[in-house]
């Protein structure tokens, strides 16, 4: 006969038992935690595109952050950081599918409308870091397993194109991660008023305020070209810099005894920017490499007064004379 202590025990024991095994294996049907990731991305030197390189005067030192984040709801919560942004900028940022660049309307390597399941917003520049968020109905593992598409971050000194890659400030995958570029050089020159430092008897002759300065910068591209932007600051509303790179050249074989090229380099830089009462600025992508600008090449950098007219062989009428990217 088998008594209630025996049973009580024997119960007492299972439950021991079971208690313990719980303890070692607790169960598969536990909650993992929830997942998240972060991407970097720089201004586009070409690092995705190598043949359509940013061909904005946006200061290079932007940069942006992509934050994934798993949400309990299958969703994914996608934060965008961005550094080093103009007070009062507006910065449109999309997703785009990619596409068959044969099969698009101009040829683009993704869908042109942006897909604003994924990401689409805008944020207003404050003069350093903002941050915008947007939950995705896509799920973190298909974001970045499964979603094909590109990250755009449109320049916002230039009118918002879908089919301008040059205009894009930012531009590669989406949630995938960047070739790294952080050797790529860049190098910036600073230029003041025209008083006569190349030679006293070039120094400006005429009415042009005197706290005109410019710049200029040359920024290394992935396929060996450079990125050349020219800043005048201080300039005035509505009037043309007509702004160029002389070659050097020996005076007794030029027409007017110049010591360059009376025909500006073109290809260098040769371009009208016009004043807007602040900063103006103007960037030409160069077939030159960066060494060879800011290292081999030997020219003048000449920005004409727009209140004169443009003569390319009287020097005093240069408000900016100097030594090109030097």
């Amino acid at each position: 006969m088998i008594s209630y202590k025996n049973i009580q025990t024997k119960l007492n024991l299972y439950l021991f038992a079971l208690l313990t095994i719980t303890l070692i294996f607790p169960s598969c049907t536990e909650d993992m935690p929830l997942k998240s990731i972060n991407f970097d991305y720089a201004i586009h030197n070409g690092q995705t595109i190598s043949t359509l390189p940013y061909a904005g005067y946006h200061a290079n030192d932007f940069s942006a952050k992509m934050d994934l984040e798993e949400l309990e709801n299958g969703n994914t919560m996608i934060t965008i950081t961005l550094s080093n942004t103009i007070n009062g900028e507006s910065y449109h940022m999309h997703a785009h599918d990619s596409a068959d660049s044969n099969m698009t309307p101009n040829g683009t390597p993704y869908n042109e409308s942006p897909n604003c399941d994924v990401f689409i917003q805008v944020a207003t520049g404050n003069g350093g870091t903002v941050s915008v968020s947007q939950e995705s109905k896509m799920s973190y593992d298909e974001l970045l397993n499964e979603y094909s598409g590109f990250f755009v971050i449109h320049d916002p000194l230039q009118a918002v194109s879908t089919t301008d890659i040059t205009s894009y400030l930012v531009v590669g995958g989406f949630a995938r991660t960047q070739t790294d570029i952080a050797n790529l050089a860049s190098s910036t020159s600073n230029y003041e008023f025209n008083t006569g430092q190349v030679a006293e008897v070039y120094a400006y002759a005429g009415t042009h305020p005197s706290n005109l300065a410019s710049s200029i910068q040359v920024d290394e591209l992935v396929d060996g070209r450079s990125r050349v932007t020219i800043r005048i600051i201080n300039t005035l509303d509505g009037e043309i810099y007509h702004t160029h790179a002389h070659d050097m050249a020996d005076p007794s074989t030029t027409p007017n005894g110049t010591p360059y090229e009376e025909s500006p380099n073109g290809s260098l830089f040769a371009m009208p920017i016009q004043g807007n009462g602040g900063l103006a600025a103007a960037t030409n992508i160069s077939e030159m490499s960066y060494n060879e600008i800011t290292t081999n090449y030997d020219g003048f950098f000449v920005i004409h007064d727009p209140l004169q007219n443009v003569t390319t062989v009287d020097p005093s009428t240069y408000v900016i004379l100097g030594i090109f990217a030097r």
